[in-house]
Protein backbone atom coordinates (compact mmCIF):
# COMPACT_ATOMS: atom_id res chain seq x y z
CA UNK A 1 0.00 0.00 0.00
CA UNK A 2 1.42 3.11 -0.94
CA UNK A 3 2.38 5.64 1.57
CA UNK A 4 -0.57 8.75 1.79
CA UNK A 5 1.58 11.87 1.51
CA UNK A 6 0.69 15.43 3.24
CA UNK A 7 -0.64 16.31 -0.22
CA UNK A 8 -3.38 13.73 -0.03
CA UNK A 9 -4.10 14.70 3.53
CA UNK A 10 -4.90 18.68 2.47
CA UNK A 11 -7.52 17.12 -0.04
CA UNK A 12 -9.19 14.78 1.65
CA UNK A 13 -9.85 17.65 4.49
CA UNK A 14 -10.72 20.07 1.47
CA UNK A 15 -13.04 17.49 0.64
CA UNK A 16 -14.74 18.12 4.13
CA UNK A 17 -14.62 20.92 4.61
CA UNK A 18 -16.49 21.44 1.22
CA UNK A 19 -19.25 18.69 2.52
CA UNK A 20 -19.60 20.10 6.26
CA UNK A 21 -20.45 23.74 4.24
CA UNK A 22 -23.10 21.68 1.75
CA UNK A 23 -24.48 20.32 5.00
CA UNK A 24 -25.18 23.40 6.97
CA UNK A 25 -26.28 24.90 4.05
CA UNK A 26 -29.02 22.23 3.79
CA UNK A 27 -29.29 22.56 7.37
CA UNK A 28 -29.86 26.69 6.97
CA UNK A 29 -32.74 25.72 4.16
CA UNK A 30 -34.78 23.49 6.42
CA UNK A 31 -35.02 26.02 9.11
CA UNK A 32 -35.95 28.83 6.63
CA UNK A 33 -38.87 26.06 4.78
CA UNK A 34 -39.99 25.25 8.52
CA UNK A 35 -40.50 28.46 9.49
CA UNK A 36 -41.75 29.37 6.10
CA UNK A 37 -44.44 26.14 6.42
CA UNK A 38 -44.83 27.35 9.94
CA UNK A 39 -46.38 30.92 8.62
CA UNK A 40 -47.77 29.52 6.31
CA UNK A 41 -49.91 27.17 8.64
CA UNK A 42 -50.60 29.87 10.96
CA UNK A 43 -51.72 32.25 7.99
CA UNK A 44 -53.97 29.23 6.71
CA UNK A 45 -55.49 28.66 10.53
CA UNK A 46 -55.90 32.45 10.56
CA UNK A 47 -57.93 31.83 7.35
CA UNK A 48 -59.83 29.22 8.19
CA UNK A 49 -60.69 30.42 11.63
CA UNK A 50 -62.02 33.89 9.97
CA UNK A 51 -64.08 31.71 7.10
CA UNK A 52 -65.75 29.33 10.31
CA UNK A 53 -65.82 32.03 12.86
CA UNK A 54 -63.84 29.42 15.13
CA UNK A 55 -61.08 30.02 17.27
CA UNK A 56 -58.77 26.94 17.04
CA UNK A 57 -59.59 25.99 20.17
CA UNK A 58 -63.35 25.98 19.71
CA UNK A 59 -62.79 24.43 16.58
CA UNK A 60 -61.51 21.29 18.57
CA UNK A 61 -64.34 21.44 20.92
CA UNK A 62 -66.71 21.02 18.28
CA UNK A 63 -64.96 18.33 16.83
CA UNK A 64 -64.56 16.55 19.88
CA UNK A 65 -68.53 16.92 20.47
CA UNK A 66 -69.51 15.63 16.99
CA UNK A 67 -67.39 12.75 17.44
CA UNK A 68 -68.79 12.24 21.36
CA UNK A 69 -71.95 12.47 19.59
CA UNK A 70 -71.37 9.90 17.10
CA UNK A 71 -69.95 7.78 20.13
CA UNK A 72 -73.21 8.17 21.67
CA UNK A 73 -75.38 7.36 19.16
CA UNK A 74 -73.61 4.11 18.07
CA UNK A 75 -73.53 3.06 21.81
CA UNK A 76 -77.44 3.96 22.38
CA UNK A 77 -77.79 2.23 18.91
CA UNK A 78 -75.84 -0.81 20.62
CA UNK A 79 -77.40 -1.03 24.07
CA UNK A 80 -81.33 -0.59 22.53
CA UNK A 81 -80.03 -3.98 20.50
CA UNK A 82 -79.19 -5.80 23.20
CA UNK A 83 -81.50 -4.50 25.46
CA UNK A 84 -84.30 -6.02 22.63
CA UNK A 85 -82.15 -9.14 22.33
CA UNK A 86 -82.68 -9.57 26.23
CA UNK A 87 -86.41 -8.68 26.19
CA UNK A 88 -86.78 -11.75 23.85
CA UNK A 89 -84.63 -13.95 25.62
CA UNK A 90 -86.40 -12.94 28.91
CA UNK A 91 -89.73 -13.57 27.70
CA UNK A 92 -88.58 -17.10 25.80
CA UNK A 93 -87.61 -18.27 29.75
CA UNK A 94 -89.65 -16.81 31.39
CA UNK A 95 -92.82 -18.78 29.59
CA UNK A 96 -90.03 -21.83 29.68
CA UNK A 97 -90.08 -21.24 33.48
CA UNK A 98 -93.45 -21.14 34.17
CA UNK A 99 -94.17 -23.35 31.81
CA UNK A 100 -92.40 -26.42 33.40
CA UNK A 101 -93.15 -25.24 36.81
CA UNK A 102 -96.93 -25.72 35.93
CA UNK A 103 -95.93 -29.62 34.78
CA UNK A 104 -94.46 -30.12 38.61
CA UNK A 105 -97.49 -29.01 39.76
CA UNK A 106 -100.38 -30.18 37.58
CA UNK A 107 -101.99 -32.52 40.18
CA UNK A 108 -105.80 -33.84 39.87
CA UNK A 109 -108.76 -31.54 39.89
CA UNK A 110 -111.30 -32.61 42.71
CA UNK A 111 -114.18 -30.04 43.48
CA UNK A 112 -116.52 -30.21 46.64
CA UNK A 113 -119.23 -27.60 47.64
CA UNK A 114 -121.20 -27.25 50.78
CA UNK A 115 -123.52 -30.35 51.32
CA UNK A 116 -122.52 -33.58 52.03
CA UNK A 117 -124.81 -36.62 51.21
CA UNK A 118 -124.99 -39.85 53.28
CA UNK A 119 -127.52 -42.58 51.60
CA UNK A 120 -129.83 -44.66 53.83
CA UNK A 121 -130.67 -48.30 52.61
CA UNK A 122 -134.13 -47.69 55.04
CA UNK A 123 -136.32 -45.26 54.75
CA UNK A 124 -137.51 -46.10 58.51
CA UNK A 125 -133.97 -45.15 59.82
CA UNK A 126 -135.06 -41.59 58.53
CA UNK A 127 -137.72 -41.85 61.91
CA UNK A 128 -134.92 -43.13 63.98
CA UNK A 129 -132.48 -40.32 63.40
CA UNK A 130 -135.55 -37.59 63.68
CA UNK A 131 -136.65 -39.07 67.18
CA UNK A 132 -139.98 -38.65 69.44
CA UNK A 133 -141.32 -35.50 68.24
CA UNK A 134 -137.81 -34.26 66.76
CA UNK A 135 -135.55 -34.59 69.69
CA UNK A 136 -132.75 -36.61 67.76
CA UNK A 137 -132.51 -34.44 64.82
CA UNK A 138 -132.52 -31.37 67.13
CA UNK A 139 -130.10 -32.92 69.28
CA UNK A 140 -127.54 -34.04 66.28
CA UNK A 141 -127.78 -30.85 64.37
CA UNK A 142 -127.21 -28.62 67.73
CA UNK A 143 -123.95 -31.06 68.28
CA UNK A 144 -122.79 -31.15 65.12
CA UNK A 145 -123.76 -27.59 63.76
CA UNK A 146 -124.73 -28.80 60.38
CA UNK A 147 -128.57 -28.76 58.96
CA UNK A 148 -129.66 -31.81 58.44
CA UNK A 149 -132.40 -32.27 55.35
CA UNK A 150 -134.32 -35.62 55.01
CA UNK A 151 -136.84 -34.74 52.56
CA UNK A 152 -135.47 -36.80 49.57
CA UNK A 153 -135.37 -40.10 49.16
CA UNK A 154 -132.65 -42.68 50.16
CA UNK A 155 -130.44 -40.09 51.31
CA UNK A 156 -130.01 -37.25 53.99
CA UNK A 157 -128.14 -34.25 53.12
CA UNK A 158 -125.71 -32.61 55.60
CA UNK A 159 -125.38 -28.99 55.11
CA UNK A 160 -122.59 -26.19 56.27
CA UNK A 161 -119.99 -24.20 55.24
CA UNK A 162 -117.62 -25.71 57.86
CA UNK A 163 -116.80 -28.75 55.90
CA UNK A 164 -114.84 -29.93 58.92
CA UNK A 165 -118.03 -29.98 61.03
CA UNK A 166 -119.98 -31.88 57.54
CA UNK A 167 -117.06 -34.21 57.81
CA UNK A 168 -117.63 -34.90 61.83
CA UNK A 169 -121.57 -35.02 60.80
CA UNK A 170 -121.07 -37.43 58.01
CA UNK A 171 -118.84 -40.19 60.23
CA UNK A 172 -121.04 -39.88 63.35
CA UNK A 173 -124.13 -40.20 61.62
CA UNK A 174 -122.75 -43.13 59.66
CA UNK A 175 -122.03 -44.65 63.33
CA UNK A 176 -125.80 -43.86 64.37
CA UNK A 177 -127.07 -45.39 61.64
CA UNK A 178 -125.73 -48.93 62.23
CA UNK A 179 -126.40 -48.17 66.08
CA UNK A 180 -129.73 -49.43 67.67
CA UNK A 181 -129.74 -46.44 70.14
CA UNK A 182 -130.43 -43.30 69.12
CA UNK A 183 -131.29 -40.66 71.88
CA UNK A 184 -129.87 -37.38 72.75
CA UNK A 185 -127.44 -38.43 74.98
CA UNK A 186 -125.96 -41.46 72.28
CA UNK A 187 -125.79 -38.51 70.06
CA UNK A 188 -123.51 -36.20 71.63
CA UNK A 189 -121.25 -39.56 72.73
CA UNK A 190 -121.05 -40.36 69.53
CA UNK A 191 -120.36 -37.22 68.18
CA UNK A 192 -117.27 -36.47 70.78
CA UNK A 193 -115.81 -39.54 69.59
CA UNK A 194 -115.62 -38.75 65.92
CA UNK A 195 -114.75 -35.05 66.71
CA UNK A 196 -111.23 -36.90 68.60
CA UNK A 197 -111.40 -39.50 65.34
CA UNK A 198 -111.13 -36.07 63.02
CA UNK A 199 -109.02 -34.32 64.69
CA UNK A 200 -106.45 -37.24 64.78
CA UNK A 201 -107.22 -37.55 61.03
CA UNK A 202 -106.15 -33.62 60.60
CA UNK A 203 -103.03 -34.18 62.78
CA UNK A 204 -101.99 -36.83 59.88
CA UNK A 205 -103.27 -34.89 57.33
CA UNK A 206 -101.41 -32.04 57.49
CA UNK A 207 -97.90 -33.95 58.15
CA UNK A 208 -99.03 -35.96 54.98
CA UNK A 209 -99.25 -32.49 52.83
CA UNK A 210 -95.93 -31.00 54.91
CA UNK A 211 -94.03 -33.94 54.02
CA UNK A 212 -95.33 -34.13 50.37
CA UNK A 213 -93.52 -30.41 49.97
CA UNK A 214 -90.78 -31.32 51.84
CA UNK A 215 -91.78 -29.36 55.40
CA UNK A 216 -90.84 -31.32 58.59
CA UNK A 217 -90.31 -31.00 62.32
CA UNK A 218 -93.51 -28.53 62.27
CA UNK A 219 -94.97 -27.96 65.65
CA UNK A 220 -97.87 -30.14 66.70
CA UNK A 221 -101.07 -27.55 66.16
CA UNK A 222 -99.68 -26.55 62.76
CA UNK A 223 -100.02 -29.89 61.21
CA UNK A 224 -103.42 -30.10 62.73
CA UNK A 225 -104.37 -26.90 61.61
CA UNK A 226 -102.66 -27.97 57.91
CA UNK A 227 -104.81 -30.88 58.20
CA UNK A 228 -107.82 -28.98 58.44
CA UNK A 229 -107.34 -28.37 54.17
CA UNK A 230 -108.52 -31.53 53.68
CA UNK A 231 -112.09 -30.45 54.25
CA UNK A 232 -112.06 -26.59 53.12
CA UNK A 233 -112.60 -25.53 49.24
CA UNK A 234 -112.06 -22.28 48.02
CA UNK A 235 -114.48 -21.80 45.01
CA UNK A 236 -115.12 -25.44 44.75
CA UNK A 237 -111.16 -25.99 44.79
CA UNK A 238 -110.18 -28.73 47.63
CA UNK A 239 -107.40 -26.24 49.81
CA UNK A 240 -105.26 -29.31 49.76
CA UNK A 241 -105.19 -30.16 46.23
CA UNK A 242 -104.41 -25.70 45.02
CA UNK A 243 -101.42 -25.92 48.23
CA UNK A 244 -99.88 -28.77 46.49
CA UNK A 245 -100.09 -27.57 43.21
CA UNK A 246 -99.14 -23.94 44.40
CA UNK A 247 -96.58 -25.14 46.26
CA UNK A 248 -94.85 -27.49 43.88
CA UNK A 249 -95.19 -24.69 41.06
CA UNK A 250 -93.60 -22.11 43.41
CA UNK A 251 -90.46 -24.55 44.47
CA UNK A 252 -89.93 -24.97 40.53
CA UNK A 253 -89.87 -21.24 39.70
CA UNK A 254 -87.74 -20.87 43.00
CA UNK A 255 -84.82 -23.04 41.85
CA UNK A 256 -85.06 -21.80 38.20
CA UNK A 257 -85.09 -18.25 39.59
CA UNK A 258 -82.47 -18.96 42.27
CA UNK A 259 -84.44 -17.39 45.50
CA UNK A 260 -84.64 -18.90 48.69
CA UNK A 261 -86.44 -22.18 48.07
CA UNK A 262 -86.87 -22.80 51.59
CA UNK A 263 -88.75 -19.60 52.13
CA UNK A 264 -90.48 -19.45 48.83
CA UNK A 265 -91.77 -23.20 49.93
CA UNK A 266 -92.92 -22.43 53.44
CA UNK A 267 -94.83 -19.12 52.04
CA UNK A 268 -96.52 -21.46 49.85
CA UNK A 269 -97.21 -23.95 52.28
CA UNK A 270 -98.82 -21.27 54.73
CA UNK A 271 -100.38 -18.55 52.31
CA UNK A 272 -103.97 -20.08 52.65
CA UNK A 273 -103.65 -21.32 56.49
CA UNK A 274 -106.07 -17.97 57.51
CA UNK A 275 -108.90 -19.57 55.87
CA UNK A 276 -108.98 -22.57 57.72
CA UNK A 277 -108.87 -19.80 60.98
CA UNK A 278 -112.03 -18.37 63.11
CA UNK A 279 -112.06 -14.70 63.76
CA UNK A 280 -112.95 -12.26 62.20
CA UNK A 281 -110.96 -10.22 59.46
CA UNK A 282 -109.59 -11.45 56.07
CA UNK A 283 -107.49 -14.65 55.73
CA UNK A 284 -104.71 -12.59 54.92
CA UNK A 285 -104.56 -11.04 58.49
CA UNK A 286 -105.52 -14.30 59.81
CA UNK A 287 -103.08 -16.33 59.01
CA UNK A 288 -100.29 -13.38 59.75
CA UNK A 289 -101.69 -13.10 63.28
CA UNK A 290 -101.27 -17.09 63.33
CA UNK A 291 -98.61 -17.61 62.45
CA UNK A 292 -96.75 -14.83 64.70
CA UNK A 293 -97.05 -17.42 67.31
CA UNK A 294 -94.78 -19.93 65.88
CA UNK A 295 -91.94 -17.38 65.49
CA UNK A 296 -91.04 -18.03 61.89
CA UNK A 297 -89.10 -16.20 59.79
CA UNK A 298 -90.70 -12.94 58.87
CA UNK A 299 -89.52 -13.52 55.14
CA UNK A 300 -92.12 -16.50 55.20
CA UNK A 301 -94.49 -14.31 57.09
CA UNK A 302 -94.28 -11.39 54.49
CA UNK A 303 -94.66 -14.20 51.60
CA UNK A 304 -98.09 -14.85 53.71
CA UNK A 305 -99.13 -10.93 54.06
CA UNK A 306 -98.38 -9.94 50.62
CA UNK A 307 -99.40 -13.16 48.71
CA UNK A 308 -102.72 -11.21 47.05
CA UNK A 309 -100.98 -7.88 46.86
CA UNK A 310 -102.55 -5.92 50.37
CA UNK A 311 -99.07 -5.01 51.18
CA UNK A 312 -96.40 -4.31 48.30
CA UNK A 313 -93.86 -6.93 47.76
CA UNK A 314 -90.88 -7.27 50.17
CA UNK A 315 -88.61 -9.79 48.19
CA UNK A 316 -88.54 -12.00 44.99
CA UNK A 317 -89.76 -14.88 47.16
CA UNK A 318 -93.14 -13.03 48.06
CA UNK A 319 -93.50 -12.42 44.33
CA UNK A 320 -93.29 -15.80 43.37
CA UNK A 321 -95.69 -17.08 45.44
CA UNK A 322 -98.33 -14.88 44.71
CA UNK A 323 -97.30 -16.15 41.18
CA UNK A 324 -97.52 -19.56 41.95
CA UNK A 325 -100.64 -18.70 44.00
CA UNK A 326 -102.18 -17.37 40.87
CA UNK A 327 -101.32 -19.74 38.53
CA UNK A 328 -102.94 -22.66 40.14
CA UNK A 329 -106.05 -20.48 40.79
CA UNK A 330 -106.44 -19.23 37.33
CA UNK A 331 -105.91 -22.48 35.09
CA UNK A 332 -109.34 -23.61 33.48
CA UNK A 333 -111.14 -25.48 35.64
CA UNK A 334 -109.26 -25.14 38.83
CA UNK A 335 -112.04 -23.27 40.46
CA UNK A 336 -116.07 -23.03 40.64
CA UNK A 337 -118.21 -20.28 42.09
CA UNK A 338 -121.95 -20.18 41.92
CA UNK A 339 -122.60 -17.28 39.49
CA UNK A 340 -125.76 -16.14 41.69
CA UNK A 341 -124.03 -16.17 44.99
CA UNK A 342 -121.31 -14.51 43.22
CA UNK A 343 -123.68 -11.63 42.32
CA UNK A 344 -125.52 -11.82 45.17
CA UNK A 345 -121.77 -10.97 47.03
CA UNK A 346 -121.23 -8.25 45.11
CA UNK A 347 -124.93 -6.67 45.33
CA UNK A 348 -124.43 -6.72 49.18
CA UNK A 349 -121.16 -5.29 49.30
CA UNK A 350 -122.77 -2.12 47.02
CA UNK A 351 -126.22 -2.16 49.55
CA UNK A 352 -123.83 -1.71 52.70
CA UNK A 353 -121.94 1.33 51.28
CA UNK A 354 -125.06 3.10 50.08
CA UNK A 355 -127.29 2.99 53.73
CA UNK A 356 -124.41 5.30 54.66
CA UNK A 357 -125.65 8.62 54.79
CA UNK A 358 -124.11 11.28 51.91
CA UNK A 359 -123.54 8.06 49.77
CA UNK A 360 -124.84 8.44 46.56
CA UNK A 361 -123.98 5.04 44.43
CA UNK A 362 -121.29 2.31 45.09
CA UNK A 363 -120.06 -0.24 42.76
CA UNK A 364 -118.29 -3.33 43.01
CA UNK A 365 -115.18 -4.19 41.10
CA UNK A 366 -112.25 -6.72 40.39
CA UNK A 367 -114.32 -9.66 42.08
CA UNK A 368 -115.19 -7.82 44.93
CA UNK A 369 -111.69 -6.65 45.80
CA UNK A 370 -112.87 -3.04 45.42
CA UNK A 371 -115.53 -1.00 46.24
CA UNK A 372 -115.97 2.51 44.64
CA UNK A 373 -118.16 4.57 46.72
CA UNK A 374 -119.70 8.09 45.36
CA UNK A 375 -119.88 10.85 47.64
CA UNK A 376 -122.45 14.08 48.08
CA UNK A 377 -120.34 16.57 48.23
CA UNK A 378 -122.46 18.86 49.94
CA UNK A 379 -123.36 16.44 52.84
CA UNK A 380 -119.46 14.86 53.61
CA UNK A 381 -116.64 16.87 54.16
CA UNK A 382 -113.27 15.03 53.21
CA UNK A 383 -112.61 14.16 56.83
CA UNK A 384 -115.94 12.94 57.43
CA UNK A 385 -115.63 10.86 53.45
CA UNK A 386 -111.84 9.43 55.08
CA UNK A 387 -114.03 8.13 57.80
CA UNK A 388 -116.46 6.57 56.32
CA UNK A 389 -114.20 4.83 54.05
CA UNK A 390 -113.14 2.69 56.74
CA UNK A 391 -116.31 2.21 58.20
CA UNK A 392 -117.86 0.77 54.86
CA UNK A 393 -114.46 -1.76 54.72
CA UNK A 394 -114.44 -2.65 58.09
CA UNK A 395 -118.23 -3.31 57.79
CA UNK A 396 -117.69 -5.55 54.06
CA UNK A 397 -114.78 -7.14 55.58
CA UNK A 398 -116.45 -8.12 58.73
CA UNK A 399 -119.99 -9.60 56.54
CA UNK A 400 -118.58 -10.76 53.19
CA UNK A 401 -116.05 -14.01 53.36
CA UNK A 402 -113.97 -12.26 50.34
CA UNK A 403 -110.26 -13.04 50.34
CA UNK A 404 -107.59 -10.68 50.88
CA UNK A 405 -108.66 -6.93 52.24
CA UNK A 406 -111.15 -4.69 50.64
CA UNK A 407 -110.35 -1.36 48.96
CA UNK A 408 -112.65 1.02 49.62
CA UNK A 409 -112.27 3.96 47.00
CA UNK A 410 -114.10 7.20 48.39
CA UNK A 411 -114.92 9.75 45.30
CA UNK A 412 -115.72 12.99 46.62
CA UNK A 413 -115.70 16.08 44.05
CA UNK A 414 -117.44 18.90 43.97
CA UNK A 415 -117.71 20.97 40.20
CA UNK A 416 -118.90 24.65 39.31
CA UNK A 417 -119.11 25.15 36.46
CA UNK A 418 -119.84 28.92 35.16
CA UNK A 419 -121.36 29.82 31.56
CA UNK A 420 -118.47 30.20 28.78
CA UNK A 421 -120.37 33.22 27.92
CA UNK A 422 -123.29 35.69 28.68
CA UNK A 423 -125.99 37.10 25.84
Amino acid sequence: MADITHQDLLALEKKLLERQDKIEQKSDQLEKDKEYISEKREEYQQKLEKVSGLTKEEARQALLTEIENDSAAMMARIIKEKEEEAKATADLKSREILVDAMRHGALDYIAEYTVTVVKVEDEEMKGRIIGKEGRNIRAFEQTTGVDVDLDEEGVIRLSSFDSVRREIARRSLEKLLKDTRIQPFRIEEIVEQTRQEVEKIMLDEGQKLAAEVGVFKLPAELYTTLGRFKFRTSFGQNLVVHTLEETKIGIQIAHETGVDVDVVRLGCLFHDIGKVIDGEGSHVKKGVDYLKRFNLPETVVNCVAEHHEDKPFSSLESVIVHIADSISGARPGARYEDVENYGKRLKEMEEIAKKYEGVEDAYAFEAGRELRVIINPGRLDDNQTILLSKKIQEEVSQRLAIPGEVKVTAIREFRSVFPSHTV
